[in-house]
């Protein structure tokens, strides 16, 4: 899924390349500098808002603002592929489908209606971005979010806490979310069928869960599309690669049981890839 929201996000990012992002958002005119201390200043702001709603529990005001975030960056991607259509109105149909889409997605809570549109939103929120980063920009914006995700996972807890608080109280997540059963969930599954489920009626099985936020997919999109609109495609495609063998990396590595952050080992990746670019940009 990883892998696949990445190339879906090159093709958007490049389908925006020469066309302007519709319904106003288009980005202003800008220099990286200012660009840059303008995506730091909001995300500290986003992070403090939802930190402080979470304390409040002000579950309906966060769903809704996630269903707004949903319907904008689906209707973004799904807009790239009419923009070589000059049909009137043409660009409310992605609106239109994005609106059914996300509210399945945050009131009603089905898994493959879930994982399938995060394939498409991050692609969505990295073509409003790309256009106002340059490659020292991203570089730099990659390597402070990985210092906080450190902090943020091992340190403080609070990417754990504001996890669990999506999943259990506002039932709803931002990244893929994949549960699992392990052997001995699977023998117990087992065991309750050949019972006929009459021995141990009301009995709960916990599940395992696999997951990956969202910060983690969309900011490689952003990375591998500056190197697009800088480098070029090969190169471009480079970065995603490197970054989907870090994440493989670290899921191969990683302990069960335990949070990682997931950001030091994608940026690592990205940058690896980052500098195989820039020799093959030289050969």
């Amino acid at each position: 899924m990883f892998i696949v929201t990445q190339l879906i996000g090159l093709a958007v990012i490049n389908a925006y390349t020469s066309k302007e992002l519709p319904y106003g958002f288009q980005p202003p005119e800008m220099k990286p500098e200012v660009s840059f201390s303008s995506i730091i200043i909001s995300f500290i702001i986003a992070i403090i808002l939802i930190f402080l709603l979470m304390r409040i529990r002000a579950t309906f005001f966060l769903r809704l603002w996630f269903f707004l975030v949903v319907v904008v960056a689906l209707a973004i991607t799904m807009n790239a592929v009419f923009l070589n259509f000059n049909f009137p109105y043409l660009n409310y149909l992605p609106v239109i489908l994005a609106l059914p889409l996300a509210f399945y997605k945050v009131f009603k809570r089905n898994l493959i209606v879930h994982n399938l549109t995060e394939l498409l939103i991050y692609p969505g929120i990295a073509a409003v971005f790309v256009p106002i980063l340059n490659l020292w920009a991203i570089v730099l914006l990659l390597l402070l979010i990985s210092v906080y995700d450190i902090y943020a996972v091992w340190h403080a807890g609070f990417m754990q806490k504001m996890a669990m608080f999506q999943i259990n109280q506002l039932k709803v997540f931002a990244g893929f979310f994949v549960p699992y059963l392990s052997y001995k969930q699977i023998a117990q599954m087992k065991k309750l069928k050949a019972s006929g489920g009459k021995k141990q009626k009301g009995k709960k099985i916990r599940v395992s869960l696999a997951i990956l936020g969202g910060g983690d997919v969309v900011f490689p999109i952003i990375m591998a599309g500056v190197v697009l609109r800088t480098l070029g495609l090969a190169q471009a495609l480079i970065i995603s690669v490197f970054a989907t063998l870090a994440l493989f990396f670290l899921f191969m590595a990683a302990k069960k049981g335990k949070s990682y952050p997931a950001m030091p080992f994608l940026t690592a990746g990205c940058l690896a890839g980052l500098v195989l670019a820039f020799l093959l940009s030289f050969i």
